[in-house]
């Protein structure tokens, strides 16, 4: 299936995302905790379900992975996947921020090839395919150039700067900056808004998949902390923390982590 087909499929039902969780946003949808994973809401379910139903008729012979689906192995027979998360900043939404976002990738033997990130309460619809490039909604973007971590304006929590995580204890200098949507974040970088993004605890793959196709397709590059390129629709769907920047950038800040 080429990657554009499976794109305009992502379109679509990141679309029809929107629409059901708009539904529920500032209106007191239910809440409850899921063990060890934080909150998570009855939009975040209402999504979940319908984009299992859409994505997975469409193409039946795709794997499923998604954070609000329980996991089983037979993902892992299948060259293409779904990756999912139904809403990425569960947290923004309970808080009634508007940060908060649908994220789809389509996965092709452990790499992105089809991506959508849409922010339904800004009409913001992020997309890429492999080879194609990314756009924001239709209009191609690309990352910023700078290549100097000191300085920069960068997506990160506090407790990623602190001095056990940096080489030599010396903790770079960066405008902080936070969103609680982690593939808004990535797109955020691809965009050219921000010159990186930078988690570095182990991180779910439907938190990043999307996001990092649409940055390389941006003309940036996406590692985890080591420096190693992320692969998706892994037996554990974890990756190493996650860099996302102009490919200086990242190598820059690659060379000064612990």
């Amino acid at each position: 299936m080429p990657a554009h087909d499976d794109l305009a499929l992502l379109i679509e039902a990141a679309q029809a995302a929107g629409e059901i969780a708009r539904r529920y946003f500032r209106q007191g949808p239910r809440i409850w905790d899921k063990p060890g994973a934080g909150p998570v809401t009855e939009a975040d379910i209402a999504v979940n379900d319908m984009l299992a139903e859409r994505l997975r008729g469409a193409r039946p012979g795709y794997g499923w992975l998604s954070e609000e689906t329980p996991d089983t192995p037979e993902r892992l027979d299948a060259a293409r996947a779904f990756v999912i998360d139904p809403l990425d900043g569960t947290r923004a939404f309970i808080e009634g921020d508007h940060n908060w976002a649908h994220s789809l990738a389509v996965v092709d033997n452990g790499e992105a090839v089809a991506a959508v990130v849409y922010l339904p309460m800004a009409d913001k619809l992020y997309a890429a395919a492999k080879g194609h490039g990314a756009t924001l909604n239709g209009a191609r973007i690309t990352v910023a150039t700078g290549d100097t971590l000191d300085g920069a304006t960068v997506l990160v929590t506090r407790s990623n700067l602190e001095p056990w995580f940096w080489r030599g204890a010396e903790v770079p200098r960066v405008n902080r900056q936070f969103r609680s949507s982690l593939a808004y974040r990535m797109s955020l970088v691809a965009e050219g808004r921000f010159d990186a993004m930078l988690t570095l605890r182990p991180t779910w793959e439907w938190d990043v998949a999307a996001g990092a196709l649409i940055v390389t397709e941006a003309g940036g590059r996406v590692t985890d902390r080591q420096g190693a390129q992320p692969r998706f629709n892994a037996p554990m769907p974890q990756v190493d923390g996650v860099i996302a920047a102009g490919p200086g950038l990242q190598e820059e800040i690659a060379s000064r982590l612990a």
